[in-house]
């Protein structure tokens, strides 16, 4: 990639990083999208994709003997930010929107992907179809599912799909290629305790929610520790808790959130068991009434084991290549397009995580210096997927 480009790209990802669009309010980074898309010389533009999904298709015809001009092949990025207050002053570029920041990196990966429609557009050297896929709410927006639903594979056809993620604590621009899981699968749970409210100063005359919550945080930890085979992966995370209103009343009610993550389907719903099977003994043992849900969310990300070959290839191409790492029990959206057509989804390094510049961190940052490589994967992994790698 020349430095023209290079610099053209870190101008576009750091103005998304000024300007971020929170989940499922995406409008002005997908005008800002189709219009650098233009002025790459993309014609073929479709907005309005599931929401503010933008789907944008580069055609080559194919040579004489060339079986790529009949191939199509997706490439994908998300868009939006998260509910998060950037605490990065000196950053010349820092979020102009309050309580919102691109602390994940979609910034990148949306500018990396129109710097690969830039390199596919200048290169003659292929045939084939490549759809650029803009996707919005990736973060807990069910983004990929609304372009399904959409008909992103019925209107713009693709034998396979290939996407990325930053990756902090990777050496910047070294790729990782799993062998099979990537990221995990997950739900959100909440399990609610009744009792019976009254004075903090007469227990015996109350039956206390707060007691069953309490017993409940530290049991469901027994549930991976002592249910789960130990070579297996899964997390069960309590994370906010809700009860009383005042400090001298036992209240009435206490509920407990969080998630829970899994890299196999047994896991999940030996998990959800364990979580009903100890609320329920709880309950029952304090005189309590409970309430579980448990609202699955993304499946496993899993690479298709000939699209991951295309990835590695791809990848040993353009950088350094790794395969040696385990699996992240992060979710991804992802995961969705992988289970309607075959694809692979790899890490990029983005560099050291200090500082606290880990995803989700309000100290984040996309590293501008890796997108010269992650555009030149995402040609590369396209060139040879329309080849029939």
């Amino acid at each position: 990639m020349d430095t023209a480009l290079a610099e053209t790209l870190a101008g576009w990802r750091r103005h998304l990083h000024a300007n971020p669009g929170l989940t499922l309010h995406e409008g002005p980074t997908a005008a800002f999208v189709a219009e650098r898309l233009r002025e790459l010389g993309v014609t073929d533009i479709e907005t309005g994709i599931g929401g503010h999904g933008v789907v944008a298709t580069i055609q080559r015809p194919p040579g004489r003997g060339d079986a790529g001009g009949n191939r199509a092949v997706g490439l994908r990025a998300d868009m939006d930010a998260l509910p998060i207050q950037e605490l990065n002053p000196l950053l010349p570029h820092r979020s102009t929107v309050p309580g919102v920041m691109h602390a994940c990196g979609h910034d990148g990966h949306t500018t990396a992907l129109l710097g690969a429609a830039a390199l596919l557009l200048a290169d003659a050297s292929w045939s084939g179809t490549v759809r650029l896929v803009f996707q919005p709410a990736e973060e807990g927006g069910g983004g990929a599912r609304a372009m399904i639903a959409d008909g992103l594979f019925r209107r713009f056809p693709m034998e396979r799909i290939f996407g990325w993620h930053n990756w902090p604590g990777l050496p910047a621009g070294t790729v990782a290629v799993h062998e099979g899981a990537v990221m995990a699968a997950g739900a959100r749970f909440q399990i609610a305790f009744e009792g019976h409210a009254g004075h903090a100063a007469l227990p015996h005359l109350t039956r206390d929610p707060m007691l069953g919550a309490g017993h409940c945080i530290v049991a469901l930890q027994g549930v991976v520790a002592r249910n789960l085979d130990p070579l297996e992966s899964g997390v069960i995370s309590v994370t906010v808790a809700e009860a009383g209103e005042a400090t001298n009343q036992v209240p009435r009610r206490a509920v407990l959130k969080g998630t829970a993550r899994w890299l196999s389907e047994p896991t999940g719903a030996l998990l959800e068991a364990g979580m009903r099977r100890v609320a329920g003994g709880i309950a029952a043992a304090w005189g309590l009434e409970t309430a579980v849900e448990f609202r699955r969310g993304v499946p496993v990300t899993a690479n298709h084991p000939a699209e991951r070959e295309i990835a590695a290839a791809a990848a040993a191409a353009v950088t350094e290549m790794r395969r040696d790492l385990p699996p992240a029990m992060t979710g991804e959206d992802f995961s969705w397009f992988l289970a309607e057509v075959p694809g692979a989804f790899v890490w990029i390094g983005n560099g050291a995580a200090e500082d606290g510049r880990e995803l989700h961190s309000p100290h984040y940052d996309f590293n501008d210096a890796i997108l010269p490589v992650a555009s030149r994967y995402l040609a590369e992994v396209a060139r040879r997927a329309l080849a029939g790698g």
